[in-house]
């Protein structure tokens, strides 16, 4: 009885721990279901390009604002209870910016960046506690989920705006997030503040006092700048080139779908323990070349489209995986999460309202897609610095 008893107790553990990727389908699609329904919502709001960068790239100013923050809620509510009450505040947010009027679609979409921030910071915290001898494989396979359901909402974005309205095909989301948080009501009774453990007791130097947390923050800043300039304006760069609304949203489909891919692919170049700067390095390179193509063939969308796809998926598992790997306890992972994603987030924001900016200032893409290419060429070069770790190991 004992055994069966045990047995039971285990399984169950293990689906609460398995649910955590539930959250991670949550964690993009309030994102990437806006960028396909940019005309849309500016030519219902009024707004231009450079406003309708800013409002792409809010979720990921309110992600490098609250990041820091979401360690302290961790020790106060414990990690659990944290997610489950931020993706609450996903599913009230996501209604508030479709149905709120114009006050309501910034505030909504700030409340919808930072309730995301709280599951970007702690998930692959729980993910290096639960899966522990096995972080790259199991951040692929979070990846994998991030990815599938931001390709998702940016694949029916457009048809559901078409058959009802750019309100709905936004707020639709609030009720993934709502199903995921009754799901992980289990995991909320295990729920304890986050505590120091053992590789604690003696000091370490602040993670805002390590070149290597520099570094790693610089990777997941670029690597999230070259996205969110992606899932935000390649539907726009699509249409002004002649492709149509629907065609531009199963391209970005395309994009995030091909990304699951590199996600699940990139893990077996980041299995040396004593060093993953083939990982890093391979997985930027695909980002440049997709910029490149964009610059000098956009005809050829769907290559680059499939390319990029392929280098973003694959640099996010790389950046989580480093931010795991770096971290040499589960406080300190906390703390270089969150360092990594509010620094690197906010250095992201600038990506949309940049682009937006630039292409309304010069009436092209041109000198957009230079500009981003240069940056991510410069990503090749972090990532090679920071996949290999020489500080020495907390004993």
């Amino acid at each position: 009885m004992a055994v069966t008893a045990g047995a039971a107790t285990a399984r169950r553990s293990s689906l609460i721990a398995a649910s955590v990727f539930l959250v991670a389908l949550c964690l993009r699609p309030a994102i990437t279901a806006v960028g396909p329904l940019l005309p849309q919502i500016g030519l219902d709001e009024g707004l231009g390009e450079g406003a309708l960068g800013v409002l792409g790239a809010l979720p990921l100013v309110a992600f490098g604002l609250a990041s820091p923050l979401v360690h302290r809620l961790s020790k106060w509510l414990g990690m659990e209870r944290a997610v489950f009450v931020s993706l609450l505040v996903l599913a009230a947010g996501s209604v508030l910016r479709s149905y709120t009027g114009a006050v309501g679609l910034w505030l909504g979409t700030l409340v919808i960046g930072a309730s995301i921030a709280v599951g970007n910071v702690l998930v692959p915290v729980l993910i290096k506690r639960d899966y522990a001898g096995h972080v790259s494989r199991a951040m692929s396979v979070y990846t994998a989920f991030i990815t599938g359901g931001a390709a998702l909402a940016s694949a029916i974005a457009v048809p559901v705006a078409a058959g009802s309205n750019w309100r709905l095909a936004l707020a639709i989301w609030g009720g993934l997030a709502l199903a995921a948080a009754l799901i992980r009501i289990p995991a909320n009774a295990n729920s304890t503040p986050l505590a120091l453990d053992a590789a604690t007791d003696r000091p370490l130097v602040s993670v805002w006092r390590q070149p290597m947390a520099w570094l790693v923050t610089a990777y997941m800043g670029l690597q999230s700048t070259s996205f969110y300039v992606f899932v935000t304006w390649l539907p726009t760069i699509e249409i002004s080139h002649g492709f149509s609304e629907q065609a531009a949203g199963i391209h970005l489909f395309l994009f995030q779908g091909f990304g699951l891919v590199g996600g699940l692919c990139i893990p077996w170049l980041m299995r040396n323990p004593a060093s993953q700067r083939a990982g890093a390095v391979t997985a930027s390179v695909p980002i440049v070349v997709a910029l490149l193509g964009l610059l000098l063939a956009p005809k050829l969308v769907v290559a680059w489209a499939i390319i990029g796809g392929l280098g973003q998926g694959a640099a996010l598992v790389a950046a989580l995986s480093l931010i795991s790997i770096r971290g040499r306890s589960h406080h300190e992972t906390t703390q270089l999460s969150g360092m990594a994603q509010s620094i690197g987030y906010l250095l992201a924001a600038t990506g949309p309202a940049l682009a937006g900016y630039l292409t309304e200032l010069t009436n092209t893409w041109t000198t957009t897609l230079i500009v981003f290419t240069a940056l991510s060429t410069l990503q090749i070069l972090i990532g090679a610095a920071a996949g290999r770790d020489t500080r020495q190991p907390v004993a």
